[in-house]
């Protein structure tokens, strides 16, 4: 797959090493407090690119308090993201949502004249609020603005785009997206409910495959239809969902610590599983307080590309002759996004397994066919089907149209599971190799063919004796070493 032409394959790649590169500095950078010699506000004309010496994140401004700072975070040892931490826990509540990971060397700037600009001179501007202000601050919230000089004039604001974590009275409206640190999962509001979103296989504005939906209650209140709905964390431990205009919630989703006494700040987050997660800080770390999803089976890949679920959270393979690793079971071509239309069109082979279920089936489309072979043919000939999973007891056919995730195993034997598994890369890599090997050897069979019969035109016309002294060979026979010499050549060819 040429990477230059799926931009989303790349953007999947860095996040990905976000998600390892900050995961792994979080423990060391607790240890380290971070020192806040920087300023309170930048002011036009600012300008800061990285410091080669600092190996974790270099902070640029400070919030009055000093338990917020913007800076720049390292992702890997080469690239950077524009970021905003948790002083004290070293843990990011908002980056800079970047066309591409700018690199950690000088050409990378971040300046302000009127707009916050992460640009790179080479390449050119990353990321911009785009606005025309007089001052950026940081506020003790950890919302990050730009603003006029009247203090009152908000021209552009970090809350306002959220990255993968909500913070305490940070509103969450239908424009907004929360973004798990991959890429892979988003969190987003509709009418009357919030959902969380998986995105397999889909590209551009496609949110994917809803995986929960959390309708509103109304327990206090109604909702009035075509009034927008929002979602805010609270500091009485929930997450209250209300309409403009209104201070009473529709719905209250409950934390362990509902209408607890906790003094430090809560935060919620969608992490790269894609179960959204709630914490409060004790003052030394970050406690769990809430899960979306409690069952670690219902998540929307808990086992990984090609896995089979079991409760308790036991993860192995769709297909038996694969045993479950580090690595997940499925190969790497089988992770991407796509199809099998055009280059991959007919590339793929078939697995079957039978009492396996998709852990959000109610949340998905289906069509009610009268067997499993119907079923699968509708599959078989779609070049975006991916595969099917068949209840026999109800007819219900569910379609995938993403690459194969995790599938959860069921005591049901009825309901049974088609998927395709792609073929074309690697089978394209062993093929030419094989052919490689298979020229070279009956090549090597050709030229021992060739030796043998000139050495008995040799023998033929002048003799054993006269051929060995010729050629110089030593021990018994003529054929010694040029046997040796043509197995070597067959031992080459067969490497």
């Amino acid at each position: 797959m040429d990477r230059h032409k799926h931009p989303h394959f790349n953007s999947a790649v860095h996040l990905l090493l976000l998600t390892i590169f900050t995961a792994l500095q979080t423990v060391t950078w607790g240890a380290h407090a971070i020192e806040s010699p920087s300023p309170k506000e930048l002011l036009i004309g600012f300008k800061a690119t990285p410091d080669p010496s600092i190996s974790s994140f270099q902070p640029l401004l400070f919030d009055e308090s000093g338990n917020y700072s913007l800076g720049f975070l390292r992702v890997d040892p080469t690239h950077l993201s524009l970021s905003v931490l948790h002083v004290p826990s070293s843990v990011p509540v908002w980056s800079a949502n970047t066309t591409r990971l700018p690199i950690w060397t000088d050409p990378t700037q971040l300046s302000f004249n009127g707009s916050l600009v992460l640009s790179d001179s080479h390449t050119g501007v990353f990321w911009s609020t785009d606005t025309i202000g007089d001052r950026v601050w940081l506020s003790n919230t950890s919302n990050l603005i730009v603003q006029k000089l009247d203090g009152e004039t908000v021209l552009w604001q970090s809350f306002d785009l959220p990255s993968d974590t909500l913070v305490e009275n940070q509103n969450f409206t239908t424009a907004m997206a929360l973004v798990s640190l991959n890429g892979l999962y988003s969190m987003r509001l509709g009418p009357d409910y919030v959902g969380l979103y998986a995105k397999f296989g889909t590209s551009g504005t496609d949110p994917g495959q809803i995986y929960l939906k959390h309708r509103a209650l109304e327990a206090k209140a109604d909702i009035v239809e075509g009034r927008p709905i929002y979602l805010v964390l609270k500091s009485d431990g929930y997450l209250g969902m209300f309409q403009t205009g209104s201070t009473i919630p529709v719905d209250v989703q409950s934390f362990n610590t509902f209408q607890q006494n906790v003094s430090g700040i809560r935060r919620v987050r969608l992490e790269p599983d894609g179960n959204l997660k709630g914490y409060y800080w004790t003052g030394s770390s970050w406690v769990l307080d809430y899960q979306a999803i409690s069952e670690p089976c219902e998540l929307p890949s808990s086992c990984g590309s090609y896995g089979l679920c079991k409760p308790g959270k036991e993860c192995s393979c769709l297909e038996n002759r694969t045993v479950y690793g580090s690595s997940g079971c499925g190969l790497p071509e089988n992770r991407v996004s796509g199809d099998f239309c055009g280059a991959y069109e007919n590339r793929f082979r078939v697995l079957r397994r039978s009492g396996v279920e998709l852990p959000f089936k109610e949340l998905m489309g289906y069509r009610k066919m009268a067997s499993i072979e119907m079923c699968e043919g509708a599959c078989e000939g779609n070049c975006t089907c991916w595969g099917v999973v068949y209840s026999n007891s109800s007819g219900f056919c569910y379609m995938l149209d993403y690459p194969i995730q995790t599938l959860v195993a069921v005591g049901d034997e009825t309901k049974t599971g088609y998927f395709k598994v792609r073929e074309g890369v690697g089978k394209k890599k062993v093929n030419a190799w094989l052919g490689l090997g298979l020229g070279l050897f009956f090549g090597a069979i050709l030229v021992f063919a060739g030796v043998l019969g000139l050495g008995w035109y040799k023998l033929r016309n002048r003799g054993v004796k006269g051929y060995v002294e010729e050629e110089g060979v030593v021990g018994i026979g003529p054929y010694k070493d040029l046997g040796a010499a043509s197995f070597r050549s067959i031992e080459l060819c067969e490497r």
